[in-house]
């Protein structure tokens, strides 16, 4: 297996586009990713925490989620849902996505038959990563 991420996209309003549905499908045809879990939340005015159906998501008939349908590991529980909606503002959606990064699977798979272990993981956030970049940049001597 190759490594195992998540992440919880907010969607301000619980307005979602539906935009970034074909590119999802697109990682999974090209094999780059499997979607292990797919879930929406939704955050109430009072606070609470409610799951939402995929089918509820499309009631203008605008999105075509039917592709996602019953995507669920057991890898999200009751605790994973209520630490995303913590995250969330109240009147607010988010998908909480859990997928396998296949891309890196065989690469995983060499350096666990060399004997090697992940003893640390993380990502970088993208604010810092830009941050960091315009710092170098502001830093470097213009090319002629």
């Amino acid at each position: 297996m190759g490594p195992i991420d998540y992440v919880v996209v907010e969607f301000p309003g619980s307005r979602m586009t539906g935009e970034g549905f074909p590119l999802l499908v697109d990682l999974v045809d090209r094999g780059l990713i499997r979607i292990l879990d797919l879930m929406f939340v939704r955050k109430e005015d009072d606070g609470s925490v409610t799951g939402l159906e995929i089918a509820d998501l499309s009631g203008d008939g605008a999105l075509d989620l039917a592709v996602f349908e019953g995507v669920s590991s057991g890898l999200l529980d009751e605790g994973d849902i209520e630490e995303a909606g913590h995250a969330l503002e109240p009147g607010n959606s988010a998908g909480i996505l859990v997928y396998e990064n296949l891309w890196a699977a065989p690469f995983a798979a060499a350096l666990r038959r060399g004997g090697a272990q992940m003893v640390a993981s993380g990502r970088i956030p993208m604010p810092a990563v830009l941050a960091a970049l315009d710092a170098t940049d502001s830093v470097r001597p213009a090319r002629a």
